[in-house]
């Protein structure tokens, strides 16, 4: 069939007069369309009968019709021709400006729908707005247009701007949006006036800057300060909190002339004026923070007048609050009934007020002790406000100040003010006392337990409302442990009484919140303070544990864990036995829920290291049903390590234990064996009457199994075990390791891919190896060196042999004669050795000289330096290695010899730092000490004149030596830091930060006098000198940040300048005929934005969030991957640290998420590793995505959130929901 013959046989069943015909002709319309959008395509005549026919539809008297021609226009606006868009536009804005209602609201529906199911970008979208726009502005300046429709069109205007801001921010359009807007604010709807609002300020950022200063100048300005009525400025007052919502930027440089007459408004009687006036503060404080920061004292003044603004109850706070905290008290009951009018609104006041301390709380905590003193009480005294939604909204607010003082207070603890924000000191008493948020909040706590408590004692508090007073409660003990010491028998009086509701009026998520604080309670307080009542709610907490809601009975054995832990030693108590009893019977059931049997598992654990004497007693039960071969074991095994390290065992529960855990070892696949592995050693060390004679055997024979190089880490715990079992069971053990596996770690002992703790474990089990037997330590030596001499060039590593020689000539030195002799032979001149013999042979000599004074055969020493002329550059890097190494062996024979070569010989000079370095990275402190003079002067000379390279050896090897006698040597590197010679300055700097490893607290003091000195070479004129000084400060933030805390408003404008791309810095490089672009300058902005990511985790109290989100804004958009990638991780940290600054600045970070998400832009030039970049570019990106889209607000970002639903539906979104489920 063609189409024309299709399109004409919908025509005539939409033309029937039977109703049911007329809806199945648009149903397989919109069929037809969605399959295959070409079969409406074709004859244009056909086209315009079946548009035509539509649109007739949706004049239609049945509302089913009307709705689904309304669908067929939405899927029809994607693919229709220009002049029969113009139509379809043309006709619907006639049906909405017309006299019949309902053709006007299925006409503003069938806009709202095209306009919601157009493309996010694309021709036919911008055609669309361009043909859509105009038309809907000019039918808002038609006078007799009835007020539903100048709703809908301002409606539609909003989908459009929030939708398709590109393709509206055009200046030349007709009307002008600000301009056909603006008269609409003195409508006298007041809903129209609202809607007005809200588009207006929608526009606001995409319009005029002319037409945008006029409208704040000449109409919000006055509206504002010189109102004609309470409407007009009520009116001005709400664009404002739109405005400051949507365009934050423009209305900034007017602000300071507007808030203080929005602050004057609020006390005009009107109170819908007055919620607006505090939604106008809030949105300024959140969107505008450095415009505002002047007028916070009178903003947080008008927060704290009005949260307790309720003109219908004449009595105070706080006989308000004792009221409806006291259960008995009848007259509460009155109070309720007199006041429940529907029509009192104050309760918005109070709501609003408390959004806007909520603002401030959440954006500065640079003002946490000024809040503590004027909006911590005034909240207190609201916890019991009448109205429930105003109650929770208070709660949650003090439950953000909480968290604010979590992140910014300091320590509990702190003594001196140096982590406070703010603190200040008072005299009491003839005693100076640190006034911090802490201090504050200690002096607060009876109120605030006293008014909350009140609150959930009342038999009429919602679940909902329970559930958000606990949640604040377990906030203040994350905040300040054991701050309820004084009201603990209150506390565990009202949590008896909840968990005891019937589970029909008390919801799940109220019993496990009830008891996640009890379960915190029970592990801040000390047992005096909570044992007196403990056998009241005991009871209650045991039936929850035989709860069938898995996540109750899991929160039940939580609170016994915390219990059984804060009350270690537990001697007796009929509880302990029923818990026992439920959770031995939990295991046993197959059937039983993973949390709950893994929490039952963790119960069992602390019964046997708190309770030993109760549980001991018992049949062991639990220990069969735990220890199963199948299943999810992890649990279980830490279970089984805690008890093994903790509790008074015998040897036949390790024994059985150790059995279970062969029988682990044996399964297939890798997950939770490193567990495994720490259970296995935790119960080898348990034995009383030592390791029973078959056990190394059967062991050795599975752990034969992970000597592999296939999995590095489990290579490493089957290797520790094995030198265990050497240390404990020699005599059993030996023989076994001899037969089973020793052939096997010395094929894997040269490999490269083992280092670091891997490594260790190889030497350690060498090192065990030779004390169990020491006379095979002469047989160890030769066979390594067979194994590497046999092993493929590419995978073996002479290092690592070098290594294990050493390691067993440290642990038999009887045997360092013959070694040395067996590789001295490959070094003399006449040997014929093949260069691989000689740089093991270098090797083995350093690793060797470092333990053996090398002095009588100084012609060694001489063998090394020969080679530092060798060809090949591995044999002259272990030359450097083993000079280095046996200089450490004596100091005093061979140091001078290092040194005056240093002075004199400028061809081997970098080789002779290398060894220098190796002196002083292996010397003791003490050894230091006597040769620092002699080290330190042709270090720094050679510093000052040479490559980078040696340059950052002489660095590494001046600091390591200035921690030897820092009173001495950290004046000379100081005196260096003006120095003209960039290179020297360079040393300086590179110097000082290899000393920020040592800790002593006299180094600290020292240090801490000069470092802002050295840190001042921020500013230097030569890049790379400002780089090294970038590195220093970030490791000096990572390892001291409490020496820069303080100094950081000095540090941090050279930091951000850092942060600025310069174009000076970038040139272009011919590379045959393409060119290329070169930022010299990257090196350092990558440096200096992890820098920032350091400070974030280690000085956050000191940084001004709003500024520093700034700057990683700039970073998303950098043109550099690494920096981007750097600043996805610190969104992923802002979101969990400041969520409230973060969340008001999601539409501005949505651009650069978004062209990050779109990956490479495939071309014939595109190679596989640009492919793999993109990609990890936008996994990089999606983590930051999913931490921001936990805590965007619903509508503040609705760009945020298009960004957010769009990349669900793409083909990253499964792996967006489980990041965001994670």
């Amino acid at each position: 069939m063609t189409k024309s013959y299709i399109m004409n046989s919908l025509i005539e069943k939409m033309q029937s007069p039977d109703q049911d015909f007329r809806y199945m002709g648009l149903n397989d319309l919109l069929l037809e369309i969605k399959q295959d959008p070409n079969s409406f395509l074709g004859d244009e005549a056909v086209e315009n009968k079946v548009l035509k026919q539509v649109l007739q539809l949706v004049e239609d008297k049945i509302s089913e019709v009307k709705n689904q021609a309304v669908k067929c226009l939405g899927q029809l606006i994607k693919i229709i021709r220009e002049p029969q868009m113009e139509y379809v536009v043309e006709r619907l804005i006639d049906f909405s400006g017309g006299k019949d209602e309902e053709l006007r609201d299925i006409a503003g529906l069938a806009l709202k729908t095209i306009t919601a199911e157009l493309p996010p970008e694309g021709k036919i979208t911008q055609k669309a707005c361009e043909k859509l726009t105009p038309r809907l502005l000019i039918q808002l300046t038609k006078l007799d247009v009835p007020p539903e429709t100048l709703l809908e069109t301002l409606s539609i205007l909003s989908i459009l701007v929030t939708r398709f801001p590109v393709y509206l921010a055009n200046p030349v359009l007709e009307p002008q949006p600000l301009i056909v807007l603006t008269p609409i604010l003195s409508h006298p709807r007041p809903a129209v006036r609202k809607r007005a609002i809200t588009t207006l300020a929608q526009f606001l950022p995409y319009s005029n800057p002319e037409l945008a200063s006029i409208l704040l100048n000449a109409h919000i300005l006055p509206g504002i300060t010189t109102p004609t009525n309470v409407e007009t400025q009520r009116t001005m007052v709400q664009l404002v909190a739109a405005v400051a919502r949507h365009s934050p930027h423009q209305i900034a440089p007017v602000l300071s002339a507007i808030i203080p007459g929005i602050i004057k408004a609020a006390q005009i009687d009107d109170e819908e004026l007055r919620e607006s006036v505090l939604q106008a503060l809030e949105a300024s404080v959140l969107r505008c923070p450095t415009e505002i920061t002047p007028f916070l004292p009178s903003i947080i003044q008008a927060g704290v007048q009005f949260i307790k603004y309720d003109p219908n109850y004449a009595g105070d706070v706080d006989s308000e609050d004792e009221e409806m905290a006291d259960e008995d008290d009848e007259d509460d009951a009155e109070l309720d009934d007199e006041y429940s009018d529907d029509e009192d609104t104050s309760y918005k006041i109070r709501r609003s007020a408390t959004k806007l301390l909520a603002a401030v709380i959440g954006t500065r905590p640079e003002l946490l002790t000024l809040l503590y003193k004027e909006v911590s009480p005034a909240l207190i005294s609201r916890f019991g406000d009448r109205e429930e939604t105003v109650r929770v909204e208070v709660w949650s607010t003090y439950g953000a100040l909480l968290n604010q003082t979590r992140l910014y207070g300091g320590t509990p603890q702190s003594k001196d003010g140096d982590h406070a924000v703010g603190g200040k000191r008072k005299r009491e008493e003839g005693m100076e006392v640190e006034e911090t948020p802490y201090t504050h909040l200690r002096s607060q706590v009876p109120a605030l337990a006293k008014t909350l408590l009140g609150q959930l004692r009342s038999p009429k508090t919602a679940p909902s409302t329970l559930q958000a007073g606990f949640t604040l409660l377990h906030t203040l003990l994350t905040v300040l442990p054991g701050s309820l010491s004084n009201q603990a028998p209150q506390v565990l009086l009202i949590t008896k009484s909840v968990l005891s509701q019937s589970s029909k009026t008390n919801t799940a998520s109220l019993q496990v919140t009830c008891m996640s604080f009890l379960a915190l309670f029970f592990s801040t307080h000390s047992p005096p303070v909570f044992a007196p009542s403990l056998d009241s709610v005991t009871p209650v907490l045991l039936k929850a544990l035989a709860e069938k809601h898995p996540r109750v009975a899991s929160e039940a054995f939580r609170v016994f864990s915390s219990l059984l832990n804060a009350m270690a030693p537990v001697k007796n108590g009929d509880w302990v036995d029923q818990v026992y009893a439920e959770a031995t019977q939990r295991l046993s059931n197959h059937d039983t829920d993973a949390e709950v049997r893994a929490c039952a598992e963790g119960v069992i654990g602390d019964l046997w290291t708190c309770a030993t004497d109760i549980v001991r007693g018992k049949n062991g039960k639990e220990w069969d049903a735990m220890c199963r071969t199948t299943g999810n074991t992890e649990g279980a095994v830490k279970v089984v390590t805690k008890v093994a390290k903790e509790a008074e065992v015998g040897d036949d529960w390790v024994n059985g234990c150790v059995q279970w855990i062969l029988v682990l070892l044996k399964k297939s696949g890798r997950s939770g064996k490193s567990d495994v592995f720490a259970a296995l050693d935790a119960l080898l060390r348990r034995y009383k009457r030592g390791i029973p004679a078959d056990i190394p055997s059967r062991l050795l024979s599975v752990l034969k199994s992970y000597i592999s190089t296939s999995d590095i880490s489990l290579l490493a715990n089957a290797l520790n075990i094995i030198a265990l079992l050497l240390q404990l069971a020699p005599k059993a053990t030996f023989p076994e390791v001899e037969h089973e596996v020793l052939q096997d770690i010395y094929n894997i002992a040269y490999s490269p891919l083992i280092s670091g703790a891997p490594f260790d474990a190889v030497l350690a089990f060498f090192g065990a190896l030779v004390e169990a037997d020491l006379e095979i330590a002469t047989h160890i030596v030769p066979n390594l060196v067979i194994s590497i001499e046999r092993a493929p060039k590419a995978e073996a590593s002479q290092a690592n042999v070098a290594k294990c020689i050493g390691q067993v000539v440290k642990s038999q030195q009887s045997i360092a004669a013959g070694t040395i002799a067996e590789f001295a032979r490959h070094l003399k001149p006449s040997s014929k050795s093949k260069a691989s013999q000689i740089v093991l042979s270098l090797l083995v000599m350093g690793e060797v000289g470092r333990l053996i004074d090398m002095s009588p055969q100084h012609e060694i020493f001489n063998y090394a330096i020969e080679r530092f002329s060798a060809e090949q550059e591995e044999v002259r890097t272990a030359a450097a290695f083993a000079t280095g190494n046996m200089a450490v062996g004596n100091l005093h024979h061979f140091l001078p010899v290092i040194v005056k070569m240093v002075q004199n010989d400028s061809e081997k000079r970098l080789l002779l730092l290398h060894a220098l370095k190796e002196v002083v990275t292996h010397s003791s402190h003490g050894q230091l000490e006597t040769v620092a003079d002699l080290l330190w002067i042709p270090l720094f000379q050679n510093s000052e004149t040479s490559d980078e390279p040696t340059r950052n050896v002489a660095a590494a090897c001046l600091g390591k030596l200035t921690v030897t006698n820092p009173s001495r040597y950290l004046p000379q590197l100081h005196a260096h830091i003006r120095d003209p010679n960039p290179a020297a300055r360079a040393t300086v700097i590179s110097a000082i930060r290899y000393t920020f490893a040592e800790s002593s607290q006299t180094y600290d003091d020292l240090l801490g006098s000069v470092l802002m000195d050295f840190l001042s070479l921020l500013a230097d004129p030569d890049l790379n000198v400002r780089r090294l000084a970038l590195s220093a400060l970030n490791s000096a933030a990572r390892t001291k940040p409490y020496l820069i805390r303080d100094h950081l408003p000095s540090i941090l404008p050279n930091l951000y300048k850092e942060t600025l791309v310069n174009p000076d810095l970038i040139r272009t490089v011919q590379m045959g005929p393409w060119t290329h672009k070169v930022d010299d300058g990257l090196e350092a902005r990558k440096t200096a934005y992890e820098t920032l990511y350091t400070l974030l985790d280690t000085c956050l109290q000191k940084i001004d969030l709003h500024e520093f989100i700034g700057r990683v804004l700039a970073g998303l958009a950098d043109d550099s991957d690494e920096v981007k990638v750097i600043c996805h991780m610190m969104l992923f940290r802002l979101a969990q640290l400041a969520p409230t600054a973060v969340a008001q600045r999601l539409d501005e970070i949505t651009t650069p998420l978004e062209k990050s998400m779109k990956g490479a832009t495939v071309t014939k030039d595109t190679v596989k590793q640009d492919l793999e970049r993109a990609a990890e570019l936008q996994r990089s990106t999606l983590r930051a995505v999913a931490a921001l889209s936990k805590i965007a607000p619903a509508g503040i970002a609705p760009r945020f959130d298009a960004f957010v639903e769009a990349t669900r539906r793409s083909e990253w979104g499964h792996e967006l929901k489980e990041l965001v489920g994670a």
